[in-house]
């Protein structure tokens, strides 16, 4: 499996933005998640999606983000609206597999005015 992240930026807090997480590849893909990375921070799971459809959020980031799937696009998104600055961190898109954890390269989102 390989995944293409892609939708991070600078936004002013308050804004939005999309990420993307493009997947390729023949294994079957059992729930994709955006983990962050802020400097100095421990890697944190932000958001979960299952083959099943099933959600699940990071405390800090609900309300505020989505998680959804294209299945035909093979895509990943997450809507993130009302961001605040302790958001700015890298995003990871990491597929889980039977195979185990496949992780696509991160795009930085900075929130900053």
């Amino acid at each position: 499996v390989q995944l293409q992240a892609s939708g991070g930026g600078l936004v002013q807090p308050g804004g939005s933005l999309r990420l993307s997480c493009a997947a390729s590849g023949s294994i079957s893909i059992n729930a994709v998640g955006w983990n962050r990375q802020a400097p100095g921070k421990q890697r944190e799971l932000v958001a979960v999606i299952t083959s099943a459809g099933r959600t699940n959020y990071a405390d800090s980031v609900k309300g505020r983000f989505a998680i959804s799937r294209d299945n035909a696009n093979h895509t990943v998104y997450l809507q993130m609206n009302s961001l605040k600055p302790e958001d700015t961190a890298v995003y990871y898109c990491v597929a889980d597999t039977q195979l185990g954890n496949y992780w696509g390269q991160g795009t930085l989102v900075t929130v900053s005015s």
